[in-house]
């Protein structure tokens, strides 16, 4: 009879054979996809550069870019088993934006998103579906209500402000605002899109799964127990049934006829008048799309929060600018807050606002996967099932009037450069998949400039790096926005 140990070693050459001609065929697969494209020769088997990225994101991205800065404007790569591109080029990643449809490319907004945001996800939705969903969504984002969000957001960004100066202002010691405004931007997040409906332990709860969430947008994508995606995958789950709960109060709450209060609201009041309940109108469905905007929303903010802290303090006629301009429609003193009116008013203050995004987009590329072989150039065909990082970032450091300087005169309405250069201006995305949502951010932004330099001095503790790009996973500055605060009025609103 022949022993179990030797039927083993028996097929260890053949198995040892066909792991190696399966490296093999990885190898030559992914020279065939690369061409002639800027990139590594040969790669480590099955898991690529992952470990690179994973442990250096920004200089894995660095690397990627300064390879593309060749006349095509590409460079290749590969990721655990995918064949990836970055496109520096402005034009081509139009392109990209521009042809997201099912037989060319779809967004996936994450390497490894679909694992971890569900089914329901807006970011993966195509067509009449997508469609129908967006036409849903536009009652969430009228004047009105955008009118209601700011409200909720001035509050919270006072609260928080006065918080920051009754614990360290005028203090010998500076204080890292990374956690500070991510803090400040979960509070806005949970207030403007459920507020009433979340109590102390749902927001706790809400907070640990966020968190949680947030890790596992830079960790190996192993859906397992034990491992940080999978416990990311539970909180995706869990933030998605908290959600779901606030759903279900908002529709009885707008069925009663009471006036909508925060953005659950809105969009609760518009299904109840549908005669028919319109696509992905479940409480479960709706609260994967509430994942959605959180992920759209509360890292990017922290991100832009946090560089125009770091930019303004490094721009001394700016901040004086702005704060000309908002004192002479609003003062701390005054004890009331910021009108749409008013608002309106704070052109300067919006110029500031959008050189802060374009000159450290939060989001650096927006990924998309190839749905079938894509003629991108006359040169080069991008391949079915690649994964392509068109860069913002890069974008947005061509076209422009002295690109590598910080000018928010440059969106004055005299220059108007975010309209002649609107094609390098990709902040928010462009064509059907554009940022629903990108009023409601650029006013979050625009608020916070006007209240934090009217209530704060400031000053940067500078060190070596400290305006590194660090993921986290947006772009922030890797010293977490390091300053010594000291208040400038005698009292906070």
């Amino acid at each position: 009879m022949v022993s179990s140990d030797s039927i083993s070693a028996s097929l260890a050459p053949y198995l040892l054979s066909v792991f190696l001609l399966y490296l093999l065929l990885e190898q030559l697969s992914y020279l065939v996809k690369k061409r002639n494209l800027p990139g590594p020769l040969f790669v480590t088997p099955i898991i690529g550069n992952v470990v690179a990225l994973l442990r250096d994101p920004t200089s894995f991205w660095y690397k990627q870019s300064v390879m593309a800065d060749t006349p095509v404007g590409l460079s290749a790569n590969y990721l655990i088993g995918k064949f990836i591109i970055y496109i520096k080029d402005a034009e081509l990643s139009n392109k990209i934006f521009s042809n997201i449809r099912p037989n060319a490319f779809h967004l996936v907004g994450h390497p490894f998103g679909k694992k971890l945001f569900g089914d329901y996800s807006l970011i993966y939705m195509f067509g009449e579906d997508h469609k129908s969903v967006r036409r849903h969504l536009a009652p969430n984002f009228t004047p009105k209500a955008l009118s209601i969000y700011s409200t909720l957001q001035q509050l919270v960004i006072l609260r928080h402000l006065r918080q920051w100066e009754e614990s360290f202002s005028g203090k010998s010691r500076a204080v890292s605002l990374r956690e500070l405004i991510r803090e400040l931007n979960l509070e806005t997040s949970q207030t403007v899109f459920v507020g009433p409906y979340l109590d102390k332990e749902a927001r706790n709860r809400f907070r640990t799964d966020y968190n949680m969430f947030n890790l596992g947008t830079m960790a190996l994508p192993i859906n397992l127990p034990g491992f940080t995606f999978g416990e990311a995958r539970q909180a995706v789950i869990s933030l998605a049934e908290t959600l779901a709960v606030c759903a279900g109060k908002s529709k009885i709450k707008m069925a009663a006829g009471e006036e909508p209060t925060c953005l659950i609201d809105f969009w609760m009041y518009s299904i109840n008048q549908q005669i028919l309940p319109p696509p992905h109108s479940e409480d479960k469905e709706i609260s994967c799309l509430l994942v959605d905007f959180l992920f759209a929303s509360q890292d990017a903010s922290t991100s832009s929060l946090l560089w125009a802290v770091v930019l303004l303090e490094s721009e001394p006629e700016v901040v004086r600018r702005v704060r000309e301009e908002v004192a002479r429609i609003w003062l701390p003193e005054s004890n009331a807050l910021i009108t749409p009116d008013q608002l309106a008013e704070m052109k300067y203050t919006r110029s500031v606002a959008r050189e802060v995004l374009r000159y450290r987009p939060p989001a650096s590329m927006v990924p998309h996967v190839a749905l079938g072989d894509f003629p991108l150039t006359e040169s080069y065909t991008i391949p079915k099932g690649t994964i392509v990082f068109p860069s913002v970032f890069d974008a947005a450091f061509q076209g422009f009037t002295e690109p590598d300087r910080f000018d928010p005169d440059r969106f004055s309405e005299t220059r108007k450069e975010d309209h002649v250069f609107k094609r390098n201006f990709l902040i928010f995305g462009l064509g059907s998949h554009q940022c629903v949502g990108q009023r409601y951010a650029l006013t979050h932004l625009v608020l916070f400039i006007a209240m934090f330099t009217s209530v704060f001095d400031f000053k940067r503790v500078r060190s070596d790096g400290c305006d590194d790009i660090v993921y986290c996973p947006t772009m922030s500055p890797k010293d977490g926005c390091t300053v010594f605060l000291s208040s400038r009025t005698g009292a906070t609103p």
